[in-house]
């Protein structure tokens, strides 16, 4: 059975996959309005699809067949999008902090050192949301979703719009974790090298799965073909 099943209808667009998280990193790739962002939605528990199931971790996270829906505050799924939404009246350490009210005071203070360390941030602890840069602001976001240790990392376009060496190094950083990771992306130079399995979404249905350099080959002939003329 698929870790992940889905179909959802949401005006004229619809949404039907079937999928597995076969590797430590999945990318879902396709053009815009694929479909890419509303699975991750549904997967955080953000979005209540028309029917379907999640497991992940050998732990269901929803099925709509007996009523099961765990809520995105216990399911253990960090979430980053291209826009960090974080809270602009509080500090970067505060951010980081917020997911992780259950731990004493000192677990708390350890566990955000080590997390803005993670990611380079350190030295922003003290900036609040307005100081920081486009960058500077992803890198406390990735920090937050990952304080409570989640078992999966959503990721949907995190490197979008910023700098080339901003994106190069949080890239690197991601990938030296050892963690379930689904990544979403359209841009085929971002991924290509990733050690990734990929799900490619078109239309909103899944039309290849496999090793990424495989299945995404033909759309990177396409690619440098148009740089070509």
């Amino acid at each position: 059975m698929p870790d992940i099943r889905i179909r959802h209808s949401q005006g004229r667009f619809s949404l039907d996959v079937e999928f597995s998280l076969q590797s430590q990193w999945t990318v879902v790739f396709g053009p815009s309005g694929a479909g890419k962002s509303t699975l991750l939605r549904i997967i955080a528990g953000l979005t209540r699809p028309s029917s379907g199931a999640i497991r992940i971790g050998g732990k269901t996270l929803l099925d709509t067949t007996s009523g099961v829906f765990i809520p995105p505050g216990n399911r253990r799924v960090g979430f980053v999008t291209q826009q960090p939404a974080l809270f602009p009246h509080l500090s970067a350490r505060q951010n980081v902090a917020f997911g992780i009210r259950r731990l004493s005071r000192e677990q708390r203070s350890q566990r955000v050192a080590q997390m803005l360390a993670l990611f380079g941030a350190e030295g922003l602890a003290d900036r609040s949301t307005p100081q920081l840069s486009g960058g500077e602001r992803q890198r406390v976001a990735l920090a937050r979703a990952l304080a409570p240790a989640p078992e999966l990392l959503l990721l949907d376009e995190p490197l979008a719009g910023l700098d080339d060496a901003s994106a190069r190094d949080i890239l690197s950083r991601l990938l030296s974790l050892d963690l379930r990771v689904l990544y979403v992306s359209h841009d085929l130079a971002e991924t290509w090298h990733m050690p990734a399995e990929v799900v490619l979404l078109e239309a909103g249905r899944v039309t290849a799965v496999g090793p990424l350099q495989r299945v995404l080959a033909s759309h990177r002939e396409a690619l440098l073909r148009q740089l070509s003329l």
